[in-house]
Order: C-alpha cells, then sequence, then structure tokens
C-alpha cells in the first residue's frame, strides 16, 4: 500500500476530505519522527512501538573491489510489531 492508498482509505473510514486525511497521516509520522530524533520511544498500544537502535561502528567490505571499509556507528528506527496486530496478520 502506497502513501495514497493510505490517505484514500483514511478519508473514506473517517468520512475526512482526502485533504483533511493527508494532514492528519503526515501530522502522525511528524510526530512519530520528532519523538524517535529526541531519543524517545513511540507506542501505539495493540499496534506496536517505534523505537531507535544503536549500531557499534564495524568492518566492512566494498563488494566491488573487496576493499576493507570502516562503517561508522549510526542509530537506526526499529519497529517490534505489537500483539494486537501480529494477531491479526496470522489470521
Amino acid at each position: 500500500m502506497t502513501k495514497a492508498e493510505l490517505i484514500d482509505k483514511i478519508a473514506s473510514s473517517a468520512g475526512l476530505s482526502k485533504a483533511d486525511a493527508t494532514r492528519a497521516l503526515d501530522s502522525t509520522l511528524n510526530a512519530v519522527k520528532a519523538s524517535l530524533k529526541k531519543g524517545q520511544k513511540v507506542t501505539l498500544v495493540g499496534f506496536g512501538t517505534f523505537s531507535i537502535t544503536k549500531r557499534k561502528a564495524r568492518k566492512g567490505r566494498n563488494p566491488k573491489t573487496g576493499e576493507v571499509i570502516n562503517i561508522p556507528a549510526a542509530k537506526t528506527p526499529k519497529f517490534t510489531a505489537g500483539k494486537a496486530l501480529k494477531d491479526a496478520v496470522k489470521k
């Protein structure tokens, strides 16, 4: 499902215009991004949890040349599905 398709679903199920649904979705995504940027978890009960994980610096190889390269440490977003979401997908 693309963002446009999601906006259409939100608009039709909530009885909103597409413009209102777009603003609502964008606001939600921006709030999640802002919280993650601050290092906070975002928990949507029954859906899942967004969090930040830290990856250590490590060495890797350039697949083209075989040269050893240093991969810097990084913070990456992580999503863990909640029980209700897992159960809904199983059915």
